[in-house]
């Protein structure tokens, strides 16, 4: 039996308004990852309080989350991107360390990228 091979890489979920969903993707883009999920209208609780997300009319309004999936170089320029824009917004960016099996739907150049991302 093959066992499936996992690679490590970096899982960012950043959560910031709507009406910053342009700025966030290009910074992603710019920075070449391959691609992202973006999840609307979400609702929680935080520091001030229960936010609930709006249904209808107005996406800029409510709060996103962007999913990216990337190599920990890669991770550590988008933290540091990212940091003037939370410096001045709301918002939050939670990494974790995952495994995936397909590294080539998250890195441009694998292996080349993983090897020097695990050195």
């Amino acid at each position: 039996m093959n066992a499936i091979k996992l690679h490590p890489l970096k899982k960012l979920e950043i959560i910031l308004a709507g009406e910053h969903k342009q700025f966030a993707t290009d910074l992603l883009s710019r920075a070449g990852v391959k691609g992202y999920t973006i999840v609307g209208n979400l609702s929680g609780k935080g520091n001030h309080g229960m936010y609930e997300g709006h249904l209808m009319f107005n996406e800029d309004d409510a709060l996103i989350m962007i999913i990216a999936v990337v190599p920990k170089d890669l991770a550590d320029a988008l933290l540091d991107g990212f940091q003037p824009f939370f410096d001045a917004h709301s918002g939050v960016i939670f990494v974790s360390d995952i495994q995936v099996c397909r590294p080539t739907k998250f890195v441009a150049a694998y292996p080349y990228e993983m090897a020097r991302s695990q050195s």
